[in-house]
């Protein structure tokens, strides 16, 4: 029987329907990942903190980071290049070991997710706040302001691609120009501190071995997100090319601008203001710079922290998608399904804001620190499973690279990355906050556990599924979704 040629058209509309749109560039699946990395969100999140820890040598924490993480985002770099796949991180893990480990890769990396996407919105609307004339909020009036940077984030990722591009592009442009201008401007004009502030401290704040591999916990957080570009490689033209250069470049951008302006600060930075300060960035351009540089100042930061809302929810929403299209979740069905016209997927986009809003209502609580814990730790988990399965493929002999390349050195990079992400795990999850609840000094290990049991459960409702995905001929050994 031969089908109609409208019948043949309707089926071929049909699928389409259920295909992501590609009309990402390079420069879109970059200011995705820049937005969720982003230098404003990075500094102004672990610079009091790591200051007051480690004082102004904390600044070679970022660098360990950035280092570190450069060997992370280069070894997921060659696995999008061969899978440029929507998911990254499970769609990776799974192609690598199999539907199960790759379900867990999501499982750890969506629960983080949905974590930092509540962390940037609230800590957004304190500096909203201000701008909308009340300076000093109420906690519930931040979790009011946090919930209508939310609304904002869902609308423009389940409504209009285009926004979502906007919104990051913009980002870029007030996040660089801002960060480079008052840095550079700091540097040549407001320098109170030598340059061997870095190396020798300022005062009685120096840096020792401890106070380093502290600070080297907290700027973890700074450096996560980059992997988003490969979360939209569905959505990207060319994927197998831009994909993997967006990952890197987008870190290398973002971590040198974030050393540039952490340099600057830590150069202009009055003495009075080391420790003792909750805000020691605002207080050292008011000092420096004139109470009146404070207002545009908290727009920029609102426009990083909302952008930053923005990409996260983006992100995590790609891989929940992913999951449910290959019947890996309850309700696949309705999760992945696509948005008629710009076929987005914004049943997902929902099921992350209906997840982050109980953890914004949470705010204000010691629950909520643990649960902020468990974000900077579960990044680099999850993380964990692409990496340390590449390096099992390598010294099997089953690896095949795709258009880019590590080359010679690539399994020496990958073992780094993996002795670099079992260090920071160690590392953030280590107990070291002096009079503390036993339950914050061991949250990450403590969500960890709930994670993976949590998990564990979950599982016996996809074991069927998954098993379906790793029969001979469900296996996708290479890429074959349309790169144009």
């Amino acid at each position: 029987m031969i089908e109609s040629p409208r019948r043949g058209a309707a089926a071929e509309n049909s699928a389409r329907a259920h295909e992501l749109k590609r009309d990402f560039g390079f420069w879109s699946a970059f200011a995705l990942a820049f937005a969720f990395i982003s230098p404003i969100i990075g500094l102004y999140t672990i610079f009091a903190l790591s200051i007051g820890t480690a004082g102004p040598g904390f600044w070679w924490a970022i660098l360990v980071v950035l280092i570190g993480q450069l060997l992370v985002a280069a070894v997921m770099a060659e696995a999008a290049s061969r899978w440029p796949l929507v998911g990254g991180v499970y769609q990776w893990s799974r192609r690598l070991i199999g539907a199960g480990y790759g379900w867990f890769a999501g499982w750890v990396y969506v629960c983080t997710l949905v974590v930092a996407t509540a962390t940037p919105a609230y800590v957004g609307a304190s500096f909203l706040a201000p701008l909308l004339g009340i300076h000093e909020p109420s906690n519930p009036q931040l979790i009011a302001l946090s919930l209508v940077i939310l609304a904002a984030a869902t609308a423009i990722n389940a409504l209009n691609r285009r926004g979502l591009r906007i919104v990051t592009l913009v980002s870029i442009s007030a996040e660089v120009l801002g960060s480079l201008v008052i840095g550079t401007i700091l540097l040549v004009f407001y320098r109170e501190n030598s340059l061997s502030a870095v190396f020798n401290g300022i005062g009685n704040h120096g840096l020792t071995l401890s106070g380093l591999l502290a600070a080297v916990a907290i700027v973890g957080w700074a450096f996560v997100g980059f992997e988003s570009a490969g979360s939209v490689a569905e959505e990207t033209v060319d994927a197998s090319r831009t994909a993997p250069k967006a990952i890197v470049l987008s870190l290398l951008v973002v971590g040198l601008v974030v050393m540039y302006s952490a340099l600057a600060l830590i150069l202009a930075i009055p003495e009075d203001s080391l420790g003792g300060s909750a805000d020691p960035i605002t207080d050292t351009l008011s000092a420096q710079l004139g109470s009146g540089i404070t207002q545009p100042l908290f727009a920029v930061v609102v426009i990083g922290f909302t952008a930053g809302t923005v990409a996260g929810q983006a992100s995590v929403s790609r891989v929940i998608y992913a999951l449910a299209r290959d019947g890996l979740l309850p309700g696949h069905r309705s999760l992945s399904r696509l948005s008629r016209r710009q076929r987005l997927p914004w049943v997902a986009v929902l099921v992350v804001t209906m997840g982050a809003v109980p953890l914004l209502l949470l705010t204000g609580t010691d629950l909520y620190v643990t649960l902020f814990s468990l974000a900077t730790g579960g990044f680099y988990v999850a993380f964990a499973f692409p990496v340390v399965a590449m390096l099992i493929a390598r010294l099997r002999g089953r690896w095949t690279p795709g258009p880019l390349a590590l080359g010679g050195f690539s399994t020496v990079i990958n073992v780094a990355a993996v002795a670099w992400l079992a260090f920071e795990i160690v590392n953030i999850a280590w107990p070291r906050l002096d009079g503390a609840p036993w339950y914050q000094n061991w949250s990450v290990a403590i969500m960890l556990v709930v994670i993976f049991t949590g998990g564990a459960v979950a599982y016996r409702f996809v074991r069927d599924a998954v098993k379906e995905l790793d029969a001979p001929l469900a296996r996708v050994p290479e890429y074959v979704h349309p790169q144009t």
